[in-house]
């Protein structure tokens, strides 16, 4: 029986956060930090041991999505949202670890969701995995998340961001210029979007939407319009956030780094402002890390609600936290039997 490893990478979102769900612009990074799952196809259960949690996973092939988001330990439940999406006919006994940090809005939860997919044997291009592991990942916490975190996952490049178009998930390479570091450095503060605000901001998106029509097509004057102030302030972000996208995938590719961070910055304050994501710890960070010299900008990521900011700064500027190397996509590979 062969062994099966996959791996799928983490991403860190250099700009475009609260963008995808409407269907606009993102701009992530697989990153050379992952998750990897490796074990035998057996058996009809899924069963991982992590080194992080003393309690195994051990989720039935026959689990619907209704019970996925009760399943303990807590982790275990990405598991079952990917049996739950993806309806594997054979189950899977073997180990999950990685070098993710956990609760740093590093994308963890999709880089655990895209190796599982992987190692049950998801057949499908990276887009339809990408897809799966999104409904999973919704299945798992409850939380109507976008898809970028696992399409980043599914379709990194190395040494590239991934411009991404969330309405028609188009992914186009964009080169890390040389001399460009990314460091990610965390706030302190764990980040979890469940139990966090982040659908009441995607509801207002929403009701915004519901108004003036879809965000990745409207007009400042269409903003403008809005009568309810904080409806007003959340179409705002989105509507300058996919502008800002734009500037920054431009500014990469001309190797302009100064207004690629000024990008990055304008972003955080927009976050922080217009869709109240930010918190004291983040703000406090970006403030730093922006005042470092060296540093062309920096900003949240991760949707915010704690986690970790992340700074484009020059080679060899210690700011802390983890430097970040552009990482190419998830992948599958198979030992002989009997290797390990």
């Amino acid at each position: 029986m062969a062994v099966v490893e996959a791996f799928a990478p983490g991403r860190v979102n250099l700009i475009g956060d609260h963008t995808d769900y409407t269907g606009g612009l993102v701009l992530p990074m697989a990153i050379d930090l992952g998750t990897t799952v490796r074990g035998r196809r057996t058996g009809d259960a899924v069963r991982l041991a992590s080194a992080d949690d003393a309690t195994p996973a051990v989720v039935p092939l026959g689990i619907d999505g209704a019970a996925a988001g009760a399943v303990e330990p807590a982790w275990a439940r990405y598991l079952a949202g990917v049996v739950a999406v993806t309806r594997p006919r054979v189950g899977f006994d073997g180990t999950v670890t990685t070098t993710l940090p956990i609760g740093a809005g590093l994308s963890s939860s999709a880089a655990l969701t895209v190796a599982v997919a992987l190692a049950l044997g998801f057949d499908g291009d990276a887009t339809d995995l990408a897809l799966a592991c999104q409904r999973a990942e919704q299945v798992a916490s409850g939380v109507p998340c976008g898809v970028m975190d696992p399409l980043a996952s599914a379709t990194g490049v190395a040494g590239h961001a991934l411009l991404i178009d969330c309405a028609t998930l188009a992914v186009e390479p964009i080169a890390i210029p040389a001399g460009a570091s990314i460091v990610v450095v965390h706030s302190g503060a764990a980040r979890a979007l469940a139990g966090s605000a982040y659908a009441t901001r995607r509801s207002e998106c929403e009701r915004a939407e519901s108004e003036i029509g879809p965000l990745r097509d409207a007009s400042a004057a269409d903003v403008a319009s809005l009568r309810d102030p904080v409806l007003r302030r959340r179409a705002h972000h989105v509507v300058t956030e996919n502008a800002r996208v734009r500037a920054f995938a431009a500014a990469l590719t001309a190797g302009d780094l100064p207004a690629a961070g000024a990008a990055m910055t304008a972003s955080h304050a927009s976050l922080r402002d217009d869709f109240e994501v930010s918190t004291p710890a983040l703000d406090a960070l970006v403030a730093r890390l922006a005042a470092t010299p060296g540093v062309h900008g920096a900003r949240l990521t991760g949707a915010g609600f704690g986690g970790c900011a992340v700074a484009l700064t020059e080679p060899g500027v210690d700011v802390g936290g983890w430097p970040v190397r552009a990482s190419a996509a998830a992948r599958l590979g198979f030992s002989r039997p009997g290797s390990a």
